[in-house]
């Protein structure tokens, strides 16, 4: 901008020639100057106050807009949010073979307070305890009226309790959507889910994890968007797990036993129809790990999957079918059954005296430990070694639960040929049911090795043949005289031709040694022996029959009648339908005419 001067020189001069006073042209210039300095600073205010209207108007306007659309809508309590990742909280239903629900989720609330807001603390408190009687009063008046700015009252809310607490009217009370998992048959195949717990948290949503059973195993599954929230299909019958258990349940109290296990598997697909642990628990209100005494005090504890127990003379039939399979013996060997066997200082001798000389069917039906030692010395450490790893005895199982996953068998840490003796009558190692319930499947699958599954499937598997066929077969037809003629006599369910072993096992002290009045028995069995199908494994934890003059632990007197019983229940729910078991056919000799 060019300024004009106030005393310009051609005008003053000008002005002088004509007699006018030179000042008169200063004061005008000036004047003219401070008009338009005037003008120009008006014009740019009043553009100011144009543009501060308008954004005023603007601003008004959206608040304006803003405030008609809350007026119409619904009202909500405030939430709070976070930054960061969402929260996935969708999981995936399990079902059971037939699609029937085993677990799903449901909508509910969790109730959180913001003391800072409230206005009663003490009168919420008090209200609160009458809603909630579980809460520690003093902890929660503490943490109202401190310095806490945000805590968490329930996880978990019904809808009666939401509308209790509701009827507080406390500010500083709030509520968050949750899903939790549900399990609508309660009991019924506890070990098998597990549990849920919660991850990452937030006031609007929750993280469902899985913390034991099928739900840790296949959390990733089970929360992977990908899968589309398609259900877990388990290989498990819920009747038949159902009927299980209420046996179990029945055979533990009648038995006066500590616990108990049982193990239903399909000879052909490895599929695990139905697995039970007593006591159990209820996973919609799981209990917290034990922090004191023994790990199977709690009934968090998976007796058939996770329980490693000596199982007695349900090994012999491994020792007697290892014999036959190298050639060493055939079902009519007689074998020197005297005794006691001495070894170093130690006796090994049988339960009764069975006479000098038994055959090799006899010692299983017998259930003969001397027996079972003579064909351990024929056939050698290493040998035996091999044909147990071989049966999936030395290592922890495939299926599909972190807690038998974590259960190695416990094996001698020298494998003498002692060691070999008294394996072979199962002491010395130990196994857990489940372990033994995949080598009797390995038997009746005609020697070729199974691996129990959790997961439905209409294939059988192709393992590794383990033993010969010949050697399966003798081997059944042995289990089969132990019901029939042997130690396994209430084991006997007209129509299923039964066929099994019983094993009887003193219970081992924490502290070394063995306990003189308590016992781990089982029974492990297949039905039907002509053509098995199934195999149950059944275990009781103390077990005593107080029904004579004086008090019996033995399997046949114990495991034994409970598990006929649930073959009973069980066989019509697996469709097996009673058979005249076949006769064997008197060998034919052909001749040339």
């Amino acid at each position: 901008m060019i300024r004009t001067p106030l005393r310009p020189l051609a005008r003053v001069i000008e002005a002088r020639a004509r007699g006018e006073n030179p000042d008169a042209i200063e004061r005008e210039n000036l004047r003219l100057r401070h008009e338009e300095m005037r003008d120009r600073d008006r014009s740019r205010a009043e553009g100011r106050l144009l543009v501060l209207g308008a954004m005023f108007f603007c601003a008004f306007t959206v608040i304006g807009f803003r405030m008609g659309a809350m007026a119409g809508s619904e009202p909500s309590e405030p939430r709070a949010s976070a930054s960061g990742s969402s929260i996935v909280a969708e999981r995936a239903d399990i079902v059971d073979r037939n699609g029937r629900i085993l677990a799903t989720n449901l909508e509910t609330h969790a109730l959180y307070a913001h003391p800072h807001q409230m206005i009663d603390p003490l009168g919420a408190v008090d209200q609160l305890m009458e809603i909630f009687p579980d809460l520690d009063r003093d902890r929660l008046l503490k943490d109202f009226t401190g310095s806490r700015k945000f805590l968490w009252i329930k996880k978990r809310i019904s809808p009666e309790q939401q509308q209790a607490v509701m009827d507080i009217g406390e500010p500083g009370l709030l509520f968050g959507p949750r899903e939790m998992r549900l399990y609508p048959n309660g009991r019924i195949a506890a070990h098998v889910l597990g549990g849920y717990g919660y991850g990452e948290e937030g006031v609007s949503s929750a993280e469902l994890i899985g913390v034991a059973g099928v739900e840790r195993f296949f959390d990733t599954r089970l929360r992977d968007p990908a899968e589309g929230g398609k259900p877990l299909e388990l290989s498990i019958d819920l009747s038949v797990q159902a009927a299980t258990e209420r046996v179990l349940a029945g055979g533990m109290k009648l038995m006066n036993a500590k616990g108990a296990a049982a193990i239903l598997m399909n000879v052909k697909t490895g599929e695990v129809i139905s697995l039970a642990s007593l006591p159990d628990f209820d996973p919609n209100d799981r209990p917290l790990p034990p922090t004191k005494g023994a790990p199977d005090d709690s009934p968090l504890f998976n007796r058939a999957a996770q329980g490693l127990y000596e199982l007695g003379s349900t090994f012999k039939i491994f020792a007697a079918a290892q014999a036959m399979d190298m050639g060493l013996v055939s079902p009519s060997t007689v074998i020197d059954t005297r005794g006691p066997i001495r070894f170093g200082k130690y006796l090994i001798k049988d339960f009764h005296f069975y006479g000098n000389e038994l055959t090799v069917e006899k010692i299983i039906v017998k259930s003969s430990n001397i027996g079972t030692a003579r064909l351990s010395q024929m056939f050698g450490v290493e040998n035996q070694k091999t044909f147990l790893s071989n049966l999936g005895l030395t290592v922890p199982s495939t299926i599909e639960l972190p807690e038998a996953q974590q259960a190695k068998p416990l094996l001698p840490s020298k494998w003498t040929e002692l060691s070999a003796m008294t394996i072979s009558y199962g002491h010395g190692m130990s196994a857990s049911p489940l372990h033994l319930a995949a080598a009797y499947a390995t038997i009746a699958n005609d020697g070729i090795q199974v691996h129990p599954t959790l997961i439905k499937t209409d294939v059988p598997q192709h393992g590794e043949r383990v033993m010969s066929s010949t050697t399966a077969a003798r081997s059944r037809a042995m289990l089969r005289k132990v019901v029939t003629e042997g130690t396994a006599s209430f084991g006997e369910v007209e129509g299923y031709a039964v066929a099994g072993k019983t094993g009887t096992a003193d219970k081992p002290k924490p502290t070394g040694g063995y306990y003189d009045d308590k016992v781990i028995t089982t029974f492990a069995t297949m039905f039907p022996a002509h053509a098995p199908e199934y195999v149950l494994v059944l275990s009781l934890d103390e077990p005593v029959e107080t029904s004579g003059d004086e008090p019996r632990r033995t399997a046949g007197w114990t495991a034994v009648p409970v598990a006929a019983e649930l073959i009973r229940r069980v066989a019509p729910l697996l469709g097996l339908r009673p058979q005249i078991e076949p006769a064997k056919l008197a060998d034919i000799t052909l001749t040339s005419q």
